[in-house]
């Protein structure tokens, strides 16, 4: 059984947490993060220290405890440190070119497509084919990053495509290793 919810938050110097019942809201140098926990858990603040207490043993007290810390957890790095996430285009052609905010995208197809970025994103084009996906929030970073990688999922044959910076593409044989038996 995992433990993450008894873990202590520690709060880093630069940081404010403002907790109004199940609302709680985080400041930092990345911004503000805002959300809304469930009603049994209890969230305190004492001496730059976050804690999630849970009301009862039971299955979804358990969960929702786990799952409280971790969601709080992520507001606190994400307002002092970010999140970040790199994309790689692999491919013939296949590049990146920063447009104001945006990104515009030559991956094969007859025409240009062209990103805007989510609230609270920003869009970076390091070279031509690199993408860093970066934001306080880590949910909307990451949902970013799979927008970008669902324009061109990687071929399961030739490995082209928009893969996250450091994924493993499994290629399947082709017809001719079939015939080579």
């Amino acid at each position: 059984m995992s433990r993450i919810g008894y873990s202590p938050i520690q709060v880093p110097a630069g940081v404010d947490v403002k907790i109004d019942g199940v609302a709680v809201t985080v400041k930092g140098k990345n911004g503000e993060l805002n959300a809304e926990f469930h009603r049994d858990m209890t969230i305190a603040l004492k001496d730059n220290v976050l804690r999630v207490t849970r009301p009862s043993d039971e299955q979804q007290h358990r969960a929702l405890h786990g799952l409280t810390r971790s969601l709080l957890n992520n507001m606190v790095i994400g307002v002092s440190d970010g999140f970040e996430r790199a994309l790689e285009l692999v491919g013939t052609g296949y590049r990146v070119q920063q447009n104001g905010k945006g990104l515009t995208f030559q991956l094969g197809f007859s025409h240009p497509v062209e990103i805007q970025p989510l609230e609270g994103v920003t869009l970076e084009a390091d070279g031509q084919t690199r993408v860093v996906v970066k934001g306080a929030d880590k949910q909307a970073v990451g949902h970013q990053a799979a927008v970008i990688r669902k324009l061109r999922p990687p071929n399961a044959y030739t490995g082209k495509g928009v893969r996250y910076s450091g994924e493993q593409i499994r290629l399947k044989p082709g017809k001719s290793a079939a015939r080579a038996e």
